[in-house]
């Protein structure tokens, strides 16, 4: 008789504690739940993607690149003459072209 006094007793421990886990796990989902709602009421409340991509790349276009010389042709032609292959690629004696 007692043993099933101690069963009960075990049973009811563990129904307690299973409650508190599905409780435990119910008030995460709702949370997560909440906060995705959130989240979508915030994308909703936002501009199209597009527009603001637009308005970004009309900016970035409209400046110069601080880092770039403006130039419209080679300043010393003899400098571009380093970066042309050899005109008669049979004198060249490099193994690369």
């Amino acid at each position: 008789m007692q043993t099933e006094g101690s069963e009960v007793v075990r049973s009811m421990a563990a129904d307690t504690r299973g409650k508190h886990r599905i409780s435990a796990a119910l008030k995460r989902l709702e949370q997560e739940a909440h906060s995705l709602e959130e989240e979508l009421e915030q994308l909703e409340n936002m501009e199209t993607v597009s527009d603001v991509c637009n308005t970004i790349f009309n900016d970035v276009e409209s400046r110069p690149d601080p880092l770039l010389p403006i130039t419209n042709g080679p300043t010393n032609a003899l400098w571009d003459r380093w970066f042309e292959g050899p005109n008669d690629k049979s004198d060249c004696k490099c193994c690369i072209l």
